[in-house]
């Protein structure tokens, strides 16, 4: 299975593309919209082309979930740590956007690793600001230290009007994702899959791997969890988190499989569909073919027809073939 990556490639080219050219001032003025209704806005004018705007519109948060100032808690500060020295958050953000963040080039690393590195960061800002509430809470349990939120129901979102849940406990944080699908083929399809999943990490070559389980009613975590927010026609899923899961840079990965997981899902979910679609097309190919090859040759039929001759016979011959 292939795991997404965490950041956005139209970002990262664009950067990478300006960042190249940027002795020719060309101005640049982009919007594009990515999976879960993230949309970005790169904005470059010419007379400053060492500046770069980049403005995220996040999904629009359901009741449950906290987003002051419109942004998840610790976003902010989260966006300082991860880009300190080169970005510089605009307050208030572009009209229509959540954050708007001004890039200085000019203050980019010169070793081209470290700026690779650094853009890469940057691309991966969705990442980083909505996974803020997340991490918090598995830092927590990586130092073994207690959160203002311990033992409580804590929703964060991932999709417009959407949330997914967090219990943190002392020695382990339990993640749980409402699955929800708009098409009954994907509702189908994503069950199926889930189901599968769980079973490959009970496999011995997943040992080390948080433990996963699927269930189609709410699981017990989420007694307070509002009414509204349970309704998954694709079962829930829960991962339960240790904290060797979040030790050193595995904390990185485990905030990006969980940021994007509903993401991960629906991208197999539509390939496995596509390829029934594929294998459908082929089979009904296949079976035009053989049909094609059992019809009989009409041109030879024209041709045998066309050759036949007819003589017409008197009266006194036919009667003459009819006794003989």
């Amino acid at each position: 299975m292939i795991l997404l990556q965490s950041h956005s490639r139209f970002l990262l080219q664009t950067l990478l593309n300006r960042l190249r050219d940027i002795e020719k001032g060309v101005e640049l003025d982009y919007h594009w919209v990515e999976f879960d209704d993230i949309r970005y806005h790169v904005q470059v004018s010419m007379k400053n082309p060492h500046l770069v705007l980049l403005s995220l519109s996040l999904p629009t948060p359901p009741p449950e979930t906290d987003f002051p100032g419109g942004l998840p808690s610790g976003a902010v500060e989260a966006v300082k740590v991860a880009y300190a020295g080169v970005v510089q958050i605009l307050d208030p953000p572009r009209d229509g956007f959540n954050l708007t963040l001004k890039l200085n080039f000019s203050k980019f690393p010169p070793n081209e690793d470290r700026r690779q590195a650094l853009l890469v960061k940057i691309a991966s800002v969705r990442e980083i600001v909505l996974g803020a509430p997340l991490r918090a809470l598995l830092k927590h349990l990586a130092t073994k230290t207690i959160s203002s939120d311990m033992d409580q129901l804590v929703a964060l979102v991932h999709r417009p009007n959407e949330s997914f849940f967090v219990i943190p406990r002392v020695d382990k944080v339990i993640v749980v994702f409402p699955m929800r699908f708009k098409d009954s083929i994907d509702t189908v399809l994503a069950t199926s899959f889930l189901q599968e999943f769980v079973q490959a990490r009970r496999t011995a070559g997943l040992n080390n791997a948080p433990p996963c389980l699927w269930s189609s009613s709410p699981p017990l975590e989420l007694n307070k969890a509002p009414v509204e927010a349970l309704s998954a026609n694709a079962g829930f899923v829960s991962f339960v988190i240790f904290p060797r899961h979040v030790e050193g840079r595995k904390l990185d990965r485990t905030v990006s499989s969980l940021s994007t997981f509903h993401a991960y899902v629906s991208y197999h979910v539509k390939c496995s569909e596509g390829f029934m679609h594929t294998r459908m097309r082929r089979r009904v190919e296949s079976l035009i073919e053989a049909w094609d090859r059992a019809k009989p040759d009409v041109e030879e039929s024209k041709d045998l027809a066309s050759n036949r001759s007819f003589k017409r016979l008197s009266l006194k011959e036919a009667h003459a073939n009819y006794h003989s």
